[in-house]
């Protein structure tokens, strides 16, 4: 069974190095902890904020999913961050965002781990039938600019069955997990963000 045992750090210079020419990821901040980094992103952004504001937090205390359900995120062990998006879509068109996510996510899973996600909508990916990310987007309607989305994403990436509380053991899995073997957080940060720039410039924003 994998045990993990060591703990690596996001580093925002490294990661943010990346994207010069990005619409994603052109800023990255990473915090140590916060409650929510979709409440943390806000607070960081201005009515004026140029779309694609990448925040990470090692640690959320308050993290949530669809419906308002609690998402564990366990220190330094996944991959919680929120994107800030200003996409020419209506608020009813949110949907758009959480398929393009969760497709985008399940892309990177696929072809840089060999694993085989599928994608359990509205807002899911699964592996081997358990859950290994979510999505949670929230729109905000702007009167005079294109309206707000932020992009909550949460992927569970160096958790042991152990680290997931009793109740979610079944149901929950980490990408080390499936593999038997850590991953390499940062590195795989740097692949999701890449695929999430791409393919939002092809279906939201013209190219850079």
């Amino acid at each position: 069974m994998f045990q993990a045992e060591s703990v690596d750090q996001l580093i925002a210079g490294e990661l943010q190095a990346h994207f010069a020419c990005a619409i994603i990821g052109w800023q990255i901040i990473v915090l140590e902890q916060t409650g929510s980094t979709n409440d943390a992103i806000l607070r960081v952004a201005t009515p004026s904020s140029k779309e694609g504001l990448v925040l990470f937090a090692e640690h959320q205390t308050a993290g949530r999913g669809q419906r308002g359900n609690r998402w564990e995120s366990v220190a330094a062990k996944g991959l919680w961050f929120s994107i800030l998006l200003r996409p020419k879509i209506s608020v009813n068109d949110s949907a758009q965002l959480t398929i393009w996510a969760i497709e985008a996510i399940s892309d990177v899973i696929r072809t840089e781990l060999s694993l085989q996600p599928a994608i359990k909508l509205p807002n899911d990916i699964q592996v081997h039938g358990r859950k290994v990310a979510g999505v949670l987007v929230e729109m905000r309607a702007q009167e005079k600019a294109p309206h707000l989305a932020i992009v909550g994403i949460g992927i569970n990436v160096n958790q042991s069955l152990q680290d997931f509380p009793r109740e979610l053991q079944s149901r929950a899995i980490s990408l080390a997990m499936a593999l038997q073997q850590p991953v390499d957080r940062q590195k795989f940060a740097v692949a999701v963000l890449q695929n999430l720039d791409r393919t939002y410039q092809a279906r939201f924003a013209p190219k850079c």
